[in-house]
């Protein structure tokens, strides 16, 4: 038939960028950037034209493995593995109970769009407690802590309509990620300097000059872990110049005097020299927030992850708040979110709505952790399969997950997964954690498999969805996620519930019924958009005539924020009180993006590989030569838990008394004798024990105090 090109969108992370595919024979010959796409333009990056080798590798798995009686891997038929897998769990099931099992959501496994609702319903319909997902391993205070002090139904304002943002360890740029409010990840470089020509002031606070901080009309060096120093000194310069907006402030937020007196010990002198920027940048730069008129304060992964995660949280939205971002009566709604179940956008406070520590939410045996909103923290884990007792873990599904790798404290996570009577690991790839699998079970990859936007849809601030077919032909005996979680359900004999209704057990639904159930309430059924899609040709809709708008606030319900909520004011105090951390180690390890990776993704591909071999030691020259050290010079880097290896490189753009790694790379068995064709994991640095945020369990995976040696 010769070379069939086809309209898609890429999922290899979650920006879902729309692409063009070659296919010939079923097989992926090429992708590229859909020029025709209004939001994407053309624009896709270098992860995600790696696809064709994704799905035409000679090293990925076209079958599913199960260990036989010698421990050796074997290839299963998938419907063997499927059974095999569901004996397993309802011998389990029957011997320890349900919270015996657990199931993990990971990073790889949001990309698929049914997979996340199929492994939360098997959960559910299994009665397990255990539930994860990796937002608990980066990210887990914007999702679950802000609520508390408050939500505005109408949602921030956009990008697209900002005079002024605020990125703080946040780098779009090669992430592709921002929280609703920064720059999309539709090629965010290009969206940025666009703004910035249109007026736009960019202030981003980051330790290390990263390719954003490029860009930036202010540029704050902060010292990592520090970063509420510089958002209290912030507030306080709005507090005492008056710069925040008095009249939305009076009619809609609580707890300002609270606040205020908390940030008052903050003065420009005190929290400029606690962040390491200058008083006069960091003065500039609340001025320049607190003067626009609309844009937002956003974070990324790092200041999570760097020790005080949750505080650091609670401000950026005491920032937002005080300057009153969000959209008002008659203004179209943020994201409009086509698949996202539909609730009121007023302009107003919404209802309180905690996620956390609510009577009836299931408790950890560990840290006096707890569930939060449905999932349990993944700090937990390991010591839930390692310790005898009620609720032992004893069973795990991996979806698209690697938690050897991606878990803090990495030695004891692989240490719990081999005491596990069975280890179940959905991939396509032999990764660290499939290599300790007892079952792999091998997925259909992204353009074998009809899916939805949902995932990227959060960032779009127009009503766009799309509804893409398969368009080249599975390999072998791989299936949907959705399939093999689905199949589990069947073989225990469980309901399976989506918000639709429950989901049909006699026979596997097809794609677009799970979609449907799935999506239950949203803006548009998935089956319509498909229907739309097909006759645009395949391109994306745009559902402009019912993007939401803004309706007048309801009198009957009066909520505001609370900025004391949760004694946020103290913990600011508390945290004042301390004095930063020293822990007796000269360096402080934090964490990166690549280019080349997305978490653990992306390290079995050719090309990607050849592009970064290892995981380099990114250290300031002066540094360096202070400590001995010569570009290309193998380290040990060694913390309070553990030592890892890793290849020095020089950089001026990483301030001094820092090394800068990514994180969940490399492998499991990475050491002194592989690390420059291995990369080292800088999770094995980490403890689940140690440095937790007692709320989110919130790992310290950034901000690590850390010694050097040449090794």
């Amino acid at each position: 038939m010769g070379i069939q090109t086809h309209k898609t969108f890429c999922r290899f992370c979650h920006a879902n960028c729309a692409m063009l595919v070659d296919v010939e024979d079923g097989k992926v010959q090429s992708v590229r950037g859909d020029p025709d796409d209004p939001e994407y333009g053309g624009y896709t990056c270098m992860k995600g034209r790696e696809l064709p080798d994704s799905h035409n590798a000679e090293h990925r798995l076209h079958h599913s493995l199960v260990r036989d009686a010698n421990g050796e891997f074997r290839e299963t038929p998938m419907a063997e593995a499927l059974d095999h897998v569901g004996s397993e769990f309802r011998r389990i099931i029957d011997k320890y109970g349900p919270d015996s099992i657990a199931l993990f959501m990971g990073s790889g496994g949001y990309q698929n769009s049914s997979a996340m609702m199929a492994t939360m319903s098997l959960a559910q319909a299994i009665g397990t407690k255990h539930f994860f997902t990796s937002v608990t391993l980066d990210q887990p205070a914007k999702v679950f802590t802000t609520e508390r002090y408050g939500k505005w139904m109408g949602g921030v304002n956009n990008f697209s309509d900002a005079d002024v943002a605020l990125f703080i360890g946040n780098n779009p740029i090669v992430s592709h990620y921002a929280p609703v409010g920064g720059v999309p990840p539709f090629s965010p470089s290009k969206r940025i300097r666009d703004r910035q020509k249109e007026g736009l002031k960019l202030i981003v606070a980051d330790p290390r000059l990263a390719e954003v901080g490029q860009l930036a009309d202010i540029y704050l060096p902060v010292k990592p872990g520090e970063d509420p120093a510089l958002l209290a000194g912030m507030l306080n310069v709005i507090f005492e110049e008056e710069l925040y907006d008095r009249n939305f402030v009076s009619a809609h937020v609580d707890g300002v005097e609270e606040l205020k007196a908390a940030v008052a010990a903050f003065t420009p002198d005190v929290a400029a020299e606690r962040a390491g920027v200058e008083k006069d940048q960091l003065v500039a730069a609340a001025r320049m927030f607190a003067n626009g008129s609309k844009g937002c304060a956003v974070t990324g992964t790092g200041p999570e992850m760097a020790g005080n995660g949750t505080l650091t949280e609670y401000l950026v939205c005491c920032l937002n708040t005080l300057c009153a971002r969000f959209k008002q009566e008659g203004e179209k709604c943020g994201v409009p979110g086509v698949y996202t179940a539909q609730t009121p956008k007023r302009a107003q406070v919404a209802p309180p709505a905690p996620m956390f520590g609510v009577e009836g939410m299931a408790k950890s045996r560990f840290r006096g952790l707890g569930q939060l909103l449905f999932e349990m923290p993944c700090n937990v884990m390991a010591d839930e399969i390692l310790t005898p007792g009620k609720g032992q873990i004893r069973a795990l599904i991996s979806v698209g997950g690697n938690p050897e790798v991606g878990f803090p404290n990495q030695l004891k996570m692989r240490k719990a997964l081999d005491d596990l009577e069975i280890f179940v690991q959905i991939d396509p790839w032999m990764s660290a954690s499939a290599k300790r699998a007892d079952v792999v079970l091998a997925p259909k990859q992204c353009l074998e498999r009809e899916d939805i936007t949902n995932l990227s849809e959060w960032w779009h601030e127009r009503a766009y969805a799309r509804y893409t077919e398969a368009v080249a032909d599975a390999p072998g005996d791989v299936i949907d996620e959705y399939e093999m979680l689905w199949s589990i359900g069947k073989y225990l004999g469980v309901q399976m519930n989506l918000p639709g209704g429950p989901v049909p057990m006699d026979e596997c639904p097809d794609k677009q019924t799970f979609l449907d159930l799935m999506t239950a309430g949203c803006l548009v059924p998935p089956s319509q958009v498909r229907q739309d899609v097909q006759a645009a040709g395949g391109a994306a809709v745009i559902y402009e005539d019912l993007h939401p708008v803004i309706e007048a606030a309801d009198e009957e319900e009066q909520h505001k924020f609370d900025l004391a909520a949760g004694d946020m004011p103290k913990n600011l105090e508390k945290y004042g009180a301390d004095e930063a951390r020293a822990a007796g180690f000269d360096f402080r390890l934090i964490s990166r993006r690549s280019k080349a990776r997305f978490n653990s993704i992306g390290q079995p591909l050719e090309r990607l590989g050849r592009k970064i071999t290892t995981n380099p030691a990114y250290i300031h020259p002066d540094d360096m030569q202070q400590q001995g050290i010569a570009d290309g010079d193998v380290i040990e880097i060694t913390s309070p838990h553990a030592s890892i290896h890793g290849v020095a490189k020089g950089s001026d753009r990483v301030r001094r008394g820092l090394i800068s790694m990514a994180h969940a790379f490399g492998d499991s068995e990475a050491g002194k004798h592989n690390v420059r064709e291995m990369g080292g994991s800088t999770n094995r640095l980490t403890s689940d024990e140690v440095d937790f945020d007692p709320i989110t369990g919130q790992a310290l995976q950034s901000a690590i105090p850390v010694r050097i040696a040449v090794a």
